[in-house]
C-alpha cells in the first residue's frame, strides 16, 4: 500500500521505522517472553492480518482500545474487563459506551496465544502488539514493542470518565490531560495522528459542524447532510475525509484546510502552540511516522503492572 508523503507516493515499506525501547521502563523489553513464547509476535500478526482483511476499520478500533486503556490507570488491559453483576468496569463509561470495537478480536488472539503459550502472555501485551500490527497493516510505521506488562484485576469507570479527553476539548484541556500521563505537546500532536483512520459518531462532531467558526464551510455542509442538528443519531463520518482507511499524514493536511472532524482535532491547528508541529507533519510524513512511533512506545509505558503485580488473565474479559 502506498501513502502520499511530502508530494510523492512512497511505498510505506520504505518508511518503516524501528524504534528501540530505550524510553521504556527497564522491566519492559521487546524480548521479554524470549524462549517462553517465541512465536508470540507471529501469532498476533497473523491473527490481525486475518481480521483486518475482513474489516479495514479494525486497526483504528484497536488503537482506540489501547489509548483508552493506557489513559486509565496505565496500560493494564483494564478496558477489556466486562461488567458483571458484582463488577463495574470501564466499558460503560461515557467515552466508551456503545463505541468500543475489537474486543472480540483481542479475545481471539488471546485464545491463539494461550494455545501456544499457556498462562504466559498478558492481555495488556497482546493489545500493545495488536495495536502496532494494525498500524503497519494500514500503511503506517512499525516499532519494537516493549513487553512485560501484566493485567489488572480491577478497573475504574470513574477514572475513565475523568481521564479521557472528549471530542469538544480545548487545546489547554488536551495538553493537561496528556501532561497528567507524562506526555508532552509533541506527543499530543503525534498521537492525535491516529485519527488518520477510523470513524466518529455524529454526536461527537455535531456541535462542531453547526457552531464552530474554524471550519471549512464546504466540509461542514457535507457533514451536515448526514448528521442532523436535532433528532436522530445521524451517520458516522471518517475522521480523515481524504484517506479514511490508510495510516498516513493526510489528517494534518486536513487540519491546515480546517477540515478536522472533531473540535479537539482542529484545536491542534487554531493559532496555538501546536500549529508548527501540525505543519511539519503535514509537509513531511516521515517525520510524523518517526514521532508517532516514539510516542506510542512512550504511551505504552504509562504505569504498567510488572513483576508480581496484577495477573496473567486466561480470558481478557474477566479476571482469573
Amino acid at each position: 500500500m502506498g501513502v502520499f508523503i511530502g508530494g510523492g507516493a512512497i511505498a510505506s515499506s520504505l518508511l518503516v521505522l524501528f524504534l528501540c525501547a530505550c524510553t521504556a521502563d527497564a522491566q519492559l523489553r521487546p524480548n521479554f517472553y524470549g524462549g517462553r513464547c517465541p512465536n508470540l509476535e507471529g501469532i498476533v500478526r497473523g491473527a490481525m492480518r486475518t481480521a483486518v482483511s475482513s474489516d479495514p476499520r479494525l486497526p483504528a478500533s484497536i488503537i482506540r482500545l489501547f489509548f483508552h486503556d493506557c489513559f486509565v490507570n496505565g496500560c493494564d488491559a483494564s478496558v477489556l474487563l466486562a461488567d458483571t453483576p458484582t463488577f463495574t468496569g470501564e466499558q460503560n463509561a461515557f467515552p466508551n459506551r456503545n463505541s468500543l470495537r475489537g474486543l472480540d478480536v483481542i479475545e481471539t488472539i488471546k485464545a491463539a496465544v494461550e494455545a501456544a503459550c499457556n498462562a504466559t502472555v498478558s492481555c495488556a501485551d497482546i493489545l500493545a502488539l495488536a495495536t502496532r500490527d494494525g498500524v503497519v497493516l494500514s500503511g503506517g510505521p512499525t516499532w519494537r514493542v516493549p513487553l512485560g506488562r501484566r493485567d489488572a484485576t480491577t478497573a475504574s469507570q470513574s477514572a475513565a470518565n475523568s481521564n479521557l479527553p472528549g471530542a469538544s476539548s480545548s487545546l489547554s484541556v488536551l495538553l493537561n490531560s496528556f501532561a497528567n500521563q507524562g506526555l508532552n505537546l509533541r506527543d499530543l500532536v503525534a498521537l492525535s495522528g491516529a485519527h488518520t483512520f477510523g470513524l466518529a459518531r455524529c454526536v461527537t462532531f455535531r456541535n462542531r459542524i453547526y457552531n464552530d467558526a474554524n471550519i471549512d464551510p464546504a466540509f461542514a455542509a457535507a457533514r451536515r447532510a448526514t448528521c442532523p442538528q436535532a433528532g436522530g443519531a445521524g451517520d458516522p463520518a471518517p475522521l480523515d475525509v481524504t484517506t479514511p482507511n490508510a495510516f498516513d499524514n493526510a489528517y494534518y493536511a486536513n487540519l491546515l484546510s480546517r477540515r478536522g472532524l472533531l473540535h479537539s482535532d482542529q484545536e491542534l491547528f487554531n493559532n496555538g502552540s501546536a500549529d508548527s508541529i501540525v505543519r511539519s507533519y503535514a509537509n513531511n510524513g516521515a517525520i510524523f511516522f518517526r514521532d508517532f512511533a516514539a510516542s506510542m512506545v512512550k504511551m505504552g509505558n504509562i504505569a504498567p503492572l510488572t513483576g508480581s503485580n496484577g495477573e496473567i488473565r486466561r480470558v481478557c474479559s474477566r479476571v482469573n
